[in-house]
């Protein structure tokens, strides 16, 4: 027994003994961190060596010590973490010094699940060394600059900014996470409203989509400006884009922006093709009511055009053409961080006669048709000759400075040069017209991330718009010319700040010079005007936006103060409270209710008809409030208010919307309306109030959507100092009807659509004797209360059809055709009365296009 014992005794001994020797060498063999500047000072007493450093370039400097080994080995340990070069002078001094470059390794995660991202973009700034990461979110570069930045990127996350120095002292790798980056965007009511690339906002707006956009009846492109006319509540009195109706206004008082641009000039052929190139438009904006407090200008709507605005590594293009004009597009990539945008277009009408030019031209330099008071066609043969074109061309360079910083820059140019020359055979007269117009403009934006929740917006532009017109009537016994010039700067600044999530505050300050000069010259009688003005504006506007956690209630509220400087004539002050809210009152029915004042202080003036055969008679002036040189129109700031009220109903495919509203707009001129009767010379100022219901109901599936809106509307004028003082409005349209299906099938898309609306008033003279005034000199027509008659109903119907297909893997087609009024129907768009020579009526009618077909072809790329 005392053996056993003695064996157990001594086992336990070299047992203890083993774990003993075990735990030295694991501590002899432990690693731990220090500073290197610390470390170095403890070898130079163990080896009796010295070492010469700057103290700056070591101190930030830790690594990872293990114990033991050879000077030569730590030396080497001490080179490979910290990438410190270590140059022997002798057997007892050592120089450590900076590398200037130095090899990195990484590892990039997600900071939410640590998973690994592959394919995350890793970039040396200011040099052209670039990778992604592996497929385990690894990297390694070799000999980057010490001081170089790195940047990494990851489409959903937040760009990290790093040093490369940072990463130097880690075995094997740094691991470098990246936050999700999330955004919140605003709410679609919609997936699809009347056809794809439509959709209505959270706010009541309506976003056009030009990349989705799908087809309308009548069009094979996705003209901006056309496309909007197929919204309730938004008509072309006389089928053209340049004179745009939104709820009973005029053209002019439509802010149209592009890229934060105002334009004064929308349409080429005169109105009938949108001056704006849609391909390389990203999304188009139309505001009816309850608009933003950041938007001055325009009593009527806004309508606010946006370029594509994300740079892409790639090219992407396009081209086409149809029967009046060709295009091409594109965005070339110039570094990572930098993109050019293009786009031109040109008319070939003034070399090539196509059906379609055809059909334009009559609809655009009609003489109209003329009967006399004993309504007989007037029997006079007229010979024309015309010599017409339009371009337009844009450009934008975008420019990433940083993940929180983008610079954009735009310019567009369009144009438009007409020589007309006509003569009556029976009287040998000639007329001669020569137009010229144009609009430059160019802009930039500075858009900021300042931290999370606070970002601004900065954009100054400079637009110019030119008319010069030149009429020489009767064989050269009287000229007359026009020019009409709109100068305007901007600069504005919007800040916007993040409360939480649900709640948003906008701020801002704008300020706003416009000048414009209208010049005419007369050599019979002499006659010479020059007119020149400058208004100055200065805004601030504030807002808040509040969106519910639930997405059951959204409220904008704001307001615009805005003091308005005429430099020769008056100052005013002016606040404009706007309001903004939709409630959910069920889970597919919604309420809305929008307000707002705005005011505008440029007006565009309709000259005579006779005036350059009727084109192009309107031009810009400046409100003035009836102080200015002889000649000018009294025009007043014009004033607006409105508020609506609408309820709808929107189901998966199933979207019912009716919408009731009221519109008062005072300031106006008889000057700026387009009056033809006793009421066209006086400049008498008055307002126009309409009332009115907008309703549609949209049927949709994936194959087919079917819709038909009604507006009703009564639009009055009120004019104290003419009789009577109420009477219906030029633009006093009471019911416009529009029906329309379009069916896609594969790659086939068609559609088909029919409108109809009463016709517009217009005053028509006296009967019998008493219908020409012969006590002045020279004689005029007395007519009958002023808008007391009506043209026959408009009735038109429209098809198109789109197939798309691929020529390539890469290069995608489109083939298209088109035919506006369908059923040919001769549709009286206006009627007007003149005196001849012989001081005899003269009725003079316009009509709406004929029959007109068009066909075109693209590629995309």
């Amino acid at each position: 027994m005392p053996k056993n014992r003695h064996k157990y005794i001594r086992f336990s001994f070299c047992l203890l003994f083993f774990i003993a020797i075990l735990i030295g060498r694991a501590q002899e063999n432990t690693s731990s961190t220090v500073n290197l500047i610390s470390y170095i000072q403890e070898l130079e007493k163990e080896f009796d060596i010295k070492f010469s450093y700057i103290d700056e370039d070591l101190r930030p400097i830790d690594i990872i010590v293990q114990k033991g080994g050879s000077l030569t080995t730590i030396l080497d340990e001490i080179a490979k973490q910290t990438q410190i070069n270590i140059k022997k002078l002798n057997e007892r001094y050592y120089t450590l010094s900076k590398s200037i470059t130095v090899d990195i390794c990484a590892q990039v995660l997600d900071n939410f699940a640590n998973n690994n991202i592959a394919g995350a973009t890793i970039e040396v700034l200011g040099s052209s060394i670039g990778i992604i990461t592996e497929l385990d979110g690894k990297f390694i570069l070799d000999n980057i600059p010490r001081k170089a930045t790195l940047r990494i990127k990851y489409l959903g996350y937040k760009t990290l900014y790093i040093k490369a120095e940072e990463m130097v002292n880690h075995n094997p790798c740094k691991t470098l996470l990246l936050s999700q980056k999330i955004q919140q965007l605003e709410e679609v009511v919609l997936y699809k409203f009347l056809t794809t690339g439509l959709s209505k906002q959270q706010d009541a707006s309506i976003q056009l989509n030009t990349q989705n956009f799908g087809i309308l009846p009548g069009l094979i492109e996705p003209d901006v400006l056309q496309t909007v006319q197929a919204l309730p509540g938004i008509k072309s009195i006389d089928e053209t884009v340049s004179d745009i109706n939104v709820r009973g206004g005029t053209h002019d008082q439509n802010l149209i922006l592009w890229d934060g641009i105002k334009m004064y000039q929308s349409g080429h052929f005169f109105g009938l093709i949108s001056a704006f190139n849609p391909y390389l438009t990203d999304k188009v904006t139309i505001i009816k009511n309850g608009t933003s407090a950041q938007y001055g200008d325009g009593v009527s709507s806004v309508m606010s055009m946006q370029t594509k605005n994300v740079i892409k590594n790639t090219f992407f293009g396009g081209a086409g053409f149809n029967l009046i004009s060709g295009d091409l597009y594109g965005q070339l990539p110039i570094t990572r961080d930098m993109a050019f945008q293009f786009s031109a277009r040109r008319s070939f009408t003034d070399f090539v006669n196509t059906p379609t030019f055809n059909r334009f031209f009559d609809k655009a330099f009609q003489d109209t048709e003329i009967t006399l008071n004993n309504n007989q066609l007037s029997d006079a043969d007229i010979l024309r000759d015309e010599n017409f074109y339009f371009y337009d061309f844009t450009a934008k360079l975008l420019y990433d400075v940083n993940d929180r910083q983008k610079v954009r820059f735009s310019f567009i140019n369009i144009n438009n040069n007409l020589d007309f020359e006509e003569t009556t055979l029976n009287s040998n007269r000639t007329t001669k017209s020569t137009l010229d117009q144009t609009n430059l403009s160019f802009g930039g934006n500075l858009e900021s991330d300042w931290s999370e929740d606070f970002s601004s917006v900065l954009n100054i532009y400079y637009t110019r718009y030119n008319l010069d017109a030149q009429n020489i009537l009767a064989n050269a016994n009287q000229q007359l010319f026009q020019n009409n010039r709109v100068l305007e700067t901007a600069v504005k600044l919007n800040t916007n700040y993040r409360f939480s999530d649900p709640l948003h505050w906008l701020n801002g300050y704008e300020f706003n010079e416009v000048g414009i000069t209208n010049f005419t010259d007369v050599t019979l009688p002499p006659f010479n005007s020059n007119i020149k003005g400058v208004i100055r504006t200065h805004a601030l506007f504030s807002e808040i936006n509040y969106l519910s956690q639930n997405k059951k209630l959204m409220a904008r509220g704001g307001a615009r103060l805005n003091y308005i400087e005429n430099l020769n004539t008056f100052k005013e002050y002016i606040i404009e409270p706007r309001f903004n809210l939709r409630y959910s009152l069920a889970e597919y029915v919604g309420m809305e209710i929008q307000g707002e004042f705005k005011n505008q202080s440029t007006n565009q003036v309709v000259d005579l008809e006779q005036n350059f055969l009727g084109i192009e008679k309107r031009r810009w002036f400046l409100s003035n409030n009836g102080i200015g040189p002889l000649g000018t129109p009294n025009l007043p700031i014009t004033k607006s208010k409105q508020l609506s009220a609408g309820i709808n109903y929107d189901k998966e495919n199933l979207y019912v919307g009716l919408e009731g509203f009221y519109k008062e707009v005072d300031g106006i001129s008889t000057a700026t309306q387009g009056f033809e009767n006793q009421n066209q010379f006086n400049g008498e100022i008055g307002k126009y109030a309409i009332k009115g219901l907008e309703f549609l109901i949209n049927k949709k599936t994936s194959t087919y959507s079917t819709w038909l809106s009604y507006t009703y509307n009564v639009n009055n004028y009120t004019f104290e100092d003419i009789i009577p003082n109420k009477f219906p409005n030029n633009l006093d349209i009471r019911h416009t009807l529009t029906f329309a299906r379009i069916y896609t099938y594969n790659n086939l898309n068609l559609g088909i659509g029919l409108n109809y609306r009463t016709g517009k008033p217009f005053t028509e003279p006296l009967d019998g004797a008493n219908a020409i005034n012969t006590t002045n000199f020279p004689f005029t027509i007395n007519y009958q209360e002023p808008n007391s008659s009506r043209l026959p109903d408009y009735l038109r119907a429209d098809a198109s059809v789109i197939y798309n297909f691929n020529l390539s893997p890469k290069i995608k087609a489109t083939a298209g055709a088109s035919v506006l009024n369908l059923l040919d129907r001769r549709n009286v768009l206006n009627t007007y009365y003149r005196l001849n020579e012989n001081n005899e009526i003269e009725t003079v009618e316009s009509f709406s296009l004929g029959i007109t077909p068009n066909v075109s072809f693209r590629v995309s790329f």
